[in-house]
């Protein structure tokens, strides 16, 4: 059953929509080699709590949102939001959440203290911040120290980026347990990530939990005695 990849869906009024559908055929076809992520609607509440019941019929184990690409532009600290943090928090599911790189329409919408009231206020929910809230790499990762439900996957903005190597001292150190291996295909190519990934200066065991034991625990999957998915 590995490798694995995980076929995120989205649900974007500026940056255009994977639907849920979309996503389980691929999976459906492919399902020794993928797992999927549901999206939300998240430009009506109703429609975004209903989506959580049909992500999780389609059997998918975790959820994306992108609140600062939604047709009108939310905080990650939204209020809107919070019936979506409970309702997941609730299920036991776990969110991502695009809060970096170009997540809204000014830089505003990836400020680190907007996630970091959303973990104080849901401790039992399990977040995943893609693109690793970059640019503010120190403070989210003051963050992640802060709070234990925090997940970091800096995917296209680690490879020779500011701050990269406070990301990977982090992941070869207390957030090993934490940091979430991703290409962020098809914006760096599958194989060349990997084998650059591979070469950074991280520890044999805190690599194997990076690039699959803490993917594989958070979407409660088998954990593979051999074998690395990237």
């Amino acid at each position: 059953m590995w490798p694995r990849g995980l076929v995120v869906g989205r649900t974007s009024g500026v940056m255009g929509s994977v639907s849920n559908a979309e996503v389980a055929e691929i999976v459906a076809l492919h399902a020794d080699r993928f797992v999927g992520a549901g999206s939300l609607d998240l430009s009506d509440r109703h429609r975004a709590m209903a989506g959580i019941d049909e992500a999780m019929e389609l059997g998918f184990p975790i959820l994306n949102i992108e609140p600062g690409a939604a047709t009108t532009p939310m905080y990650t600290d939204d209020r809107r939001l919070y019936p979506i943090y409970a309702a997941c928090a609730g299920k036991g599911l776990p969110v991502i959440v695009m809060c970096g790189g170009n997540a809204g329409p000014d830089l505003s919408y990836t400020e680190p203290q907007r996630i970091d009231r959303v973990l104080a206020d849901f401790p039992e929910l399990r977040v995943v911040a893609s693109h690793g809230n970059w640019p503010w790499v120190s403070e989210i990762i003051h963050v992640a120290f802060r709070r234990p439900n925090l997940y970091l996957s800096p995917d296209m903005y680690l490879p020779n980026m500011p701050g990269m190597d406070d990301y990977v001292k982090a992941a070869a150190g207390f957030l090993a347990d934490r940091c979430i291996y991703g290409s962020s295909f098809p914006f760096c190519g599958v194989q060349q990530y990997a084998d650059w990934f591979r070469a950074l200066p991280i520890g044999s065991a805190a690599m194997v939990k990076v690039t699959w034991r803490n993917a594989a625990g958070l979407l409660g999957l088998d954990d593979p005695e051999n074998g690395d998915p990237t």
